[in-house]
């Protein structure tokens, strides 16, 4: 979730923001429901290959290896100088490309990560639809959740000139017209919402 969200050089860039080593408390509890919502799509899942889109620092990657030790897992970003020097010393591979043309062949990935990458890219349909391409049997995708999402940066004092919206949100979704979004090319399974998010596991078919 560094903002780079994986998508080509000449499309929207997000905030450099990175939310899980802040000392705010209320947004360390935040990021706490969030790892706990990822934790819960996870559950039941054991896939041999693991890709997540839009991997920022490495963080979620690294949770994803330590999740599943003995699975092949890599992660992908737009390329950027200083974010691959924070790549430096992680387990997984990390790899430049973009999210809406993907470097693997059909069907190749059991598991398809896509945390906060949505509301970067300006073909989001374009993005999910190679997900879908390149996945072999789940994604799990999250997007922040409007309006709650820019009335808490409205709240905050943050971004008041923009009503709220971050940086590089170009598109913006509820958690129904989310799912609505998802359930357009997968086949949504369940969702979840730890404020301020929507979190989407659905079964590629």
């Amino acid at each position: 979730m560094s903002g780079s969200a994986g998508i080509a050089p000449d499309n929207v860039a997000g905030n450099n923001y990175d939310k899980y080593a802040s000392t705010n408390p209320i947004e360390q509890r935040m990021m706490r429901g969030f790892f706990e919502a990822l934790d819960a799509a996870l559950d039941g899942l054991s896939p041999s290959t693991i890709v997540e889109v839009g991997a920022g620092e490495g963080r979620i990657t690294e949770h994803l290896a330590a999740r599943f030790p003995d699975a092949t897992i890599c992660g992908l970003d737009l390329p950027d100088d200083e974010l691959a020097g924070q790549w430096s010393g992680l387990d997984a591979p990390m790899l430049f490309g973009d999210v809406t043309r993907l470097p693997f062949v059909d069907g190749s990935i059991d598991l398809v990560i896509g945390l906060e990458v949505l509301e970067h890219v300006p073909d989001p349909r374009r993005a999910l639809a190679e997900i879908a391409r390149v996945g072999a049997s789940h994604a799990i995708v999250s997007v922040p959740r409007e309006p709650i999402w820019r009335i808490g940066n409205m709240a905050r004092g943050r971004y008041l000139r923009d009503l709220g919206n971050t940086p590089g949100h170009v598109n913006h979704w509820s958690a129904r017209s989310f799912e609505r979004f998802v359930g357009g090319e997968l086949t949504v399974e369940r969702t979840w919402r730890p404020l301020p998010w929507t979190m989407v596991r659905a079964r590629v078919t």
